[in-house]
């Protein structure tokens, strides 16, 4: 479906509570034009053959993808194909994304040639809202949350909401949507699913009762610089899923992922005790919580911390996660895309507010003025000690002067990425590399 308003204009956090007949409304609208307005080109005929989990949500997609995937290969021989918005393949180690859904198309007809049966990926609200799901089967929907981001993109929040439903709607008789039953939206989810497609709900310790069956609970998870320990109670019916499981991932936020890609592998027949070993093994993606600096690089130096995060839930999520694993000061890093949703800046600076010291810097301007974007940030910093540096490395940089050894200095938003867009331009940057070229000065 084409990028803009269907539906009407909420987008506040206080207007989604009230999203029902709007929601539903939008959904009729988008299925009912879906089969004319797809831009894909039919599956071919061997697509039925490969059984598909899609992921949506919008925090949490890549690493419940990779997950799922690492799951899913326990009980396949190892053949399965993994597709995000980081990278995508076969075999380790893997290449980039597709480039269009031509190149996605083929990665799957690799892997049907070579004998592999199963996919895990990424679906993207874009793609989904352009009809990907109706021109792709997936056997298995994953819903891992919902918050704040591409309003500019969708035009409401309606739309948006609507346009990753598409993923669930499209489930064949006998599909599983996997939904997270602590987010508000879920429900919504649950009412649009075909008839003979099976919800499993999975949920954190603190979730609020939707007044569903939870299929695996998070009973708790705790962060420690060795990775993350999690205590689990499955439901009766679930195969061989294991009470504690230890994940190589360092955040709070990722005991949701694990969960929700047990789930969907246990869904397909995959054993849970396999399942969960391999997700245990798995590392966490390339700038999702990936600690680049520990005390072994340089023990005068804080630990650093690179993570994607850059919508306000996202930005929460990792600085609670920061929060638990720290004995000093969080220091936080972090900027804005231009040419997107200007709303979201505000509350993305009262996420912010949760760090002890703020440096507000360059994200992607693309083609806004970069003062106004962190200015719209700064609205919701309220008292807390911030700083502007517009030059990314050296707020990186002066972040990490200014933390001790008992501090943890979290650099968000760009993650994995390696150019920034300013002026039209795309400049070569990573902040990994603007992390390592600050520790050796």
């Amino acid at each position: 479906m084409p990028a803009g308003p269907v539906g009407g204009p909420p987008t506040t956090r206080r207007a989604r509570g009230q999203l029902h007949s709007g929601v539903l409304r939008d959904l009729v609208l988008c299925l009912g034009v879906l089969d004319v307005l797809n831009i894909y080109p039919p599956a071919p005929d061997w697509a039925d053959d490969i059984t598909s989990v899609g992921v949506t949500g919008t925090n949490g997609k890549t690493s419940t993808t990779r997950f799922i995937a690492a799951g899913l290969a326990a009980g396949a021989d190892g053949l399965v194909a993994q597709v995000t918005t980081v990278a995508a393949g076969i075999d380790e180690p893997l290449g980039p994304p597709p480039a269009n859904h031509a190149a996605f198309i083929q990665l799957m007809q690799r892997l049907w040639d070579r004998g592999g049966r199963h996919a895990a990926v990424e679906a993207t609200s874009a793609t989904l809202g352009l009809g990907f799901a109706r021109a792709w089967p997936f056997r298995v929907g994953v819903f891992t949350n919902l918050g704040h981001d591409h309003q500019r993109t969708h035009g409401s929040f309606e739309h948006y909401l609507a346009s990753k439903a598409q993923l669930f709607v499209a489930l064949p008789p006998g599909g599983v949507a996997v939904l997270n039953a602590g987010d508000p939206h879920t429900p919504l989810l649950a009412e649009v699913l075909p008839p003979g497609v099976r919800a499993l709900y999975f949920a954190g310790p603190d979730a609020p009762d939707v007044g569903v069956s939870v299929h695996l609970r998070i009973c708790s998870a705790t962060p420690s610089w060795a990775g993350l320990a999690l205590e689990l109670k499955p439901a009766p019916e679930l195969a061989r899923i294991p009470r504690t499981l230890e994940l190589r991932a360092l955040a709070r936020f990722q005991a949701h992922n694990a969960a929700a890609a047990l789930l969907a592998c246990v869904a397909l027949g995959v054993d849970g005790s396999a399942a969960a070993a391999a997700i245990a093994l798995l590392a966490p993606p390339v700038g999702r919580f990936e600690l680049v600096a520990p005390h072994s690089v340089r023990a005068d130096a804080p630990r650093v911390i690179i993570d994607y995060a850059h919508t306000p839930e996202a930005l929460s999520a990792a600085l609670d996660s920061a929060r638990a694993l720290c004995s000093g000061r969080v220091v936080l890093v972090i900027g804005s895309g231009g040419d997107t949703d200007p709303d979201k800046r505000p509350p993305l600076g009262t996420a912010a507010s949760l760090a002890d010291d703020v440096w507000l810097t360059n994200d992607n301007p693309r083609h806004e003025d970069p003062v106004r974007i962190v200015e719209g940030i700064r609205e919701g910093l309220g008292a807390t000690p911030h700083q502007i540096e517009l030059d990314r490395g050296r707020a990186i940089a002066r972040a990490i002067q200014a933390a001790t050894a008992s501090d943890v200095v979290l650099i968000a938003g760009k993650g994995h990425e390696r150019h920034q867009d300013i002026a039209g331009q795309r400049v070569p940057s990573s902040d990994h590399d603007l992390v390592r070229d600050a520790l050796r000065r």
